[in-house]
Parts: structure tokens; C-alpha cells; sequence
């Protein structure tokens, strides 16, 4: 018996929507990932955003938008939450290493849409460029892009190029800084490593009480 995994009929799908992209956009497909048995990921050029998001609802008939986010691949400048702030800081690698499909950019773009008849789901992402962090909106083609768009921008400080109102959902509007971009410092973990230093009082009846007697 062979050890290589074997493909079910599902993964002729996903080829399907590698090659659909591939057909519509040429090079700006910059490259995919199918796992056997599982999902398929694809990365776009920036400028192709829009247009595969429209190839995967028009031409995929990915029906289904899942949701929109963005990521941060730098790692955090200020080391890991779980450290303790009472030890000498780690010395922090700030290698940017993009996960599958691989980028060229420390912010990257990346939505989830499915195709409900016949039950298989695409993660695409694009890269943000670091000169000028933003793409094209994905309003005119998923309409339910609106909010998640909205959070990217106020969270990742991303511009999403049509968009009709990016202001802020969580945050005051005069709010500076985005708190999900890894060199945002977030001093309370700064001060109390997570999940914090519980300060605990002796239970009666404990060692104290029995020292003193």
C-alpha cells in the first residue's frame, strides 16, 4: 500500500478553481495550495484583488462570503504575551515568515468564500503593500465585505480603495494606532504577563495561621 495520500474526488474540484483563477488572471495568480482531502489556498497580485474575488463568485459560483480579514506576519517587537516582564527580555526574531502560498509583504488581505452546492470553500489572500497599505474594496462583489472591511482598516490600519464608510466600529474615532498590528504595544501585558500573576491570599486555617499559633 502506498504511504502518499490519496485524493478524493473533492480535490478535482479545488484543481477546478485553481485553473478557473489561472484562466482569468494569468500571472497575477501567484500561487496555490491544495492540501488532499482538505482545502485549497491561493495568493493574488494586489491589483487583481477584485477581479478574483468576481472570477470565484461568477465563474467558481462561490455563493457563500464566509469572511474578510487581514494579518500581520511580523513578529511582535515586544516578545510573547506569556513572557515574564520581571525577567530580562528574549532576544525577538523579526524575520517576517509568510504562511502558505508564501508573500512579499508583512500585511496581507485574505477572505474565505464557499460554494454551497457543491460543498467546497477557498481561502484567498493578496499582499498589502508596505508604501501604501491598501486594495480594492470587495463591496461591489460581496456585499457582506462591508463591516469585516471596516474592522480590517480600523484594526490593521488597511485603506480598502471603494469602500464608502470606513469609520471605526470599536474604537473612538480620534483613536491612534492599530491594536492588531504587531508593533502596536499592549502595555497591560507589558506590566502583567498573561494570564496574569494572580495575587492569592493565604486560605484560613494555612500554613501562616498554623505558624502563628
Amino acid at each position: 500500500m502506498s504511504d502518499e495520500t490519496l485524493a478524493l474526488p473533492g480535490d478535482a474540484l479545488r484543481e477546478g478553481v485553481v485553473d478557473a483563477l489561472r484562466s482569468a488572471l494569468g500571472a497575477d495568480l501567484l500561487d496555490s495550495l491544495i492540501k488532499p482531502n482538505d482545502d485549497v489556498w491561493v495568493r493574488v497580485a494586489t491589483s487583481a484583488w477584485r477581479t478574483a474575488g468576481e472570477v470565484l463568485r461568477d465563474t467558481v459560483g462561490c455563493d457563500y462570503f464566509a469572511f474578510l480579514s487581514a494579518i500581520d506576519w511580523m513578529p511582535s517587537p515586544y516578545g510573547k504575551s506569556e513572557d515574564d516582564p520581571t525577567e530580562p527580555a528574549p532576544e525577538v526574531d523579526l524575520t517576517v515568515r509568510q504562511g502558505y502560498c508564501g508573500g512579499d509583504t508583512r500585511l496581507q488581505v485574505f477572505a474565505r468564500v464557499t460554494n454551497t452546492t457543491k460543498h467546497f470553500g477557498v481561502t484567498i489572500k493578496a499582499d498589502v503593500p508596505d508604501d501604501h497599505p491598501a486594495v480594492a474594496s470587495w463591496i461591489p462583489v460581496y456585499a457582506g465585505a462591508n463591516w469585516h472591511e471596516r474592522e480590517a482598516h480600523e484594526m490593521f490600519g488597511i485603506g480598502f480603495d471603494g469602500h464608502p464608510d470606513l469609520r471605526n466600529m470599536y474604537l473612538p474615532t480620534d483613536f491612534e494606532g492599530h491594536p492588531l498590528r504587531k508593533d502596536f504595544p499592549l502595555l497591560a501585558r507589558m506590566v502583567k504577563p498573561w494570564p496574569g500573576i494572580a495575587d492569592v491570599e493565604p486560605l484560613p486555617g494555612g500554613d501562616d495561621e498554623e505558624g502563628g499559633e
